[in-house]
């Protein structure tokens, strides 16, 4: 294999796959990026063996062929050349060449066929959908994925696409975040499937402003192809998670008995700093609504107490409900708007953030001694 290519594309190429590197598998190769030319393309791929994510690339190919490199010190040679373009020469020992100006490195890789193959899957539909809209709910979900293990139906988000709607839910138990968006999709279009964790984070990683996504599903397997105006594209095959998602909606409460008009970065604030005065034993604050008032407090034996004061129209009846912090602020970083809608019925039951667009997050309270 021989080639030349400049090294912007190579980093590009690099930094969309690199982070998928196996770095504690007992499989040497997949520690190596899968480098294959032909036809004036470099593509390279990566995996861990459930998410893969593939690169294309312009390159002046003279020889192809195909080999595996070290990732982490090819990215490393990569980004130090000082050289505007860089040439690769493999021979057929899968040793690689790398001259770029002055510099000149030979590093030792291994055959293309010591990687795992990586072949396609028989997809049950396809649909296109635009990249920053997949990339907002996203970000307005992904937060609330479960850690948690052994409830590995909740370790991802699920996916639902029908009457030409997408909805993406995402809980761990104690929460719960929902963000659905209308899409351009044949009316008879049913999909429902979860996507790990690891694949929402490469995906959220990929996406970009603008451009188009196409998403092709398998029946355990699913695939995120997106092309950008720069003439990259990046594919990410991932393992769906197997299993039935609980029903989510039942935990979605109904009408609320008050609604709180709340601006978005004042509450943040407040929150961020009366989280400063919580620890890992004593992690909440309590929220005091009282007329045309709220006031956040912590109290923390061991550390001290904070006070924040907000004044908001409110008129309701007195109520004092505490959260975890963190998990409050969560949607509040994820969202843009100005505003946002807090929905509360009494100090025990769940607490719902809105805003003005297809998004709500459901936060369990805490009970306070």
């Amino acid at each position: 294999m021989k080639l030349a290519v400049t090294k912007d594309q190579l980093l590009t190429g690099l930094q969309a796959v690199q982070n998928v590197v196996s770095t504690r598998s007992t499989l040497p190769v997949l520690s190596n990026i899968l480098l294959r030319a032909s036809e004036n393309r470099l593509e390279m791929t990566a995996t861990d063996l459930d998410v893969s994510v593939s690169c294309n690339v312009e390159a002046s190919v003279s020889r192809a062929g195909a080999f595996t490199i070290p990732a982490k010190r090819f990215s490393g040679i990569v980004r130090e050349l000082a050289g505007l373009e860089i040439e690769l020469d493999v021979d057929e020992k899968s040793a690689c060449t790398i001259t770029s100006g002055g510099s000149y490195y030979k590093l030792l890789g291994l055959a293309a066929e010591e990687f795992p193959n990586l072949q396609g899957f028989a997809e049950k539909s396809r649909l296109v959908l635009p990249q920053d809209k997949v990339r907002t709910m996203l970000r307005r979900t992904s937060f609330a994925v479960s850690t948690d293990e052994t409830r590995h139906v909740l370790n991802g988000i699920f996916f639902s696409i029908r009457d030409h709607k997408m909805t993406m839910v995402a809980t761990d138990g104690r929460r719960l975040a929902l963000a659905d968006e209308d899409v351009d999709v044949p009316a008879e279009t049913v999909l429902e499937f979860i996507v790990p964790n690891k694949a929402i984070l490469e995906l959220s990683r990929l996406l970009q402003t603008k451009g188009s996504v196409e998403l092709r599903c398998g029946e355990n397997q699913i695939a995120f192809l997106m092309n950008d105006d720069r003439g990259f594209s990046v594919l990410l095959t991932s393992k769906l998670v197997e299993g039935n998602y609980p029903n989510y909606r039942q935990v979605i409460p109904g009408e609320a008995a008050e609604r709180v008009t709340l601006a978005r970065e004042e509450f943040l604030s407040a929150l961020r700093r009366a989280e400063i005065m919580t620890s890992d034993k004593s992690n909440s604050v309590k929220l005091n609504f009282t007329r045309n008032n709220l006031t956040i407090t912590a109290n923390t034996a061991d550390i001290g107490e904070v006070r924040e004061t907000l004044a908001i129209n409110y008129k309701g009846k007195d109520v004092s409900i505490a959260f975890n912090p963190a998990y409050l602020m969560d949607p509040l970083k994820a969202v843009e708007t100005d505003e946002v809608f807090f929905d509360l019925t009494d100090d025990l039951s769940p607490g719902v953030v809105k805003i003005n667009g297809p998004f709500l997050y459901v936060i369990m309270p805490m009970r306070t001694t």
